[in-house]
């Protein structure tokens, strides 16, 4: 009829293609670990392994590098047309390898903020917080290893994937928006520490603050936009059972 294919048209028209899309996010990734590498350098001294500040300075950037953005390529890997024909394979190899990194990257951020407090005599996981990056990074070491034994592993019984299946695509979103939050968590807490005596008053809202404030902004639109490239039905890979996917 007449009104559904003004419907389908309409719809045509608002399906924004991925490609694009995607040229997008990696740009506002690599914004997020340029500014977060910008701050630290320019306004908290630099880095160093000393167990100084310039310690701890590297635990932003690797979060943010590898709990956020790595992560976030990582869970849409499924969602790049090229990935909805041939070997399944390759991309799932390619998926478990850039969560694998950006594991490694979140574990060596941990490494450096736990040097830094231990040196300066500073107690470890008292805050909101550091509750909330802990229980993400456990949340997404269960999360990697029960996904490398339902769908790398070729033992794992079709049944089982089946079931495993939602429930790992639910945790992907949730692990990332639960690392938005830890990291944004993060800075406010690192401006309040460092924004006071001998600066200038975080409440006065100095150009350091400025930065760090649009930091977290543009890091919670990057994970708003990867959870809804997630929920896009047009984007998902086709089921292997679907029509779309026999045709």
């Amino acid at each position: 009829s007449l009104a559904r294919r003004c419907h389908h048209r309409s719809t045509a028209m608002l399906d924004m293609p991925f490609l694009p899309f995607c040229a997008f996010l990696g740009t506002l990734g690599l914004l997020c670990v340029a500014m977060v590498g910008s701050w630290c350098q320019h306004w908290r001294g630099g880095f160093s392994l000393d167990g100084s500040s310039r310690t701890f300075n590297w635990h932003p950037v690797l979060m943010v590098t590898g709990l956020v953005v790595l992560y976030g390529a990582a869970a849409l890997v499924y969602r790049i047309p090229n990935t909805w024909s041939g070997p399944k394979l390759p991309w799932k190899v390619l998926h478990g390898s850039l969560a694998l990194g950006a594991f490694v990257l979140t574990v060596l951020g941990l490494a450096a903020v736990f040097h830094f407090h231990n040196s300066q005599g500073t107690p470890n996981m008292y805050s909101l917080h550091s509750w909330m990056g802990l229980a993400t990074v456990l949340l997404f070491s269960c999360q990697w290893v029960a996904g490398f034994g339902a769908f790398l592993l070729p033992w794992a019984p079709a049944w089982l994937r089946a079931l495993y299946k939602p429930i790992h695509v639910f945790f992907g979103s949730t692990i990332l928006m639960l690392s938005v939050a830890s990291c944004v968590s993060g800075i406010n807490e690192k401006l309040f520490f460092s924004l006071k005596n001998g600066t200038t008053a975080y409440k006065l809202l100095p150009a350091e603050a400025v930065f760090a404030n649009t930091l977290g902004l543009l890091i919670l639109i990057f994970g708003v936009l990867v959870v809804g490239a997630l929920a896009r039905p047009s984007w998902k890979r086709p089921d292997s059972d679907s029509p779309d996917s026999r045709q």
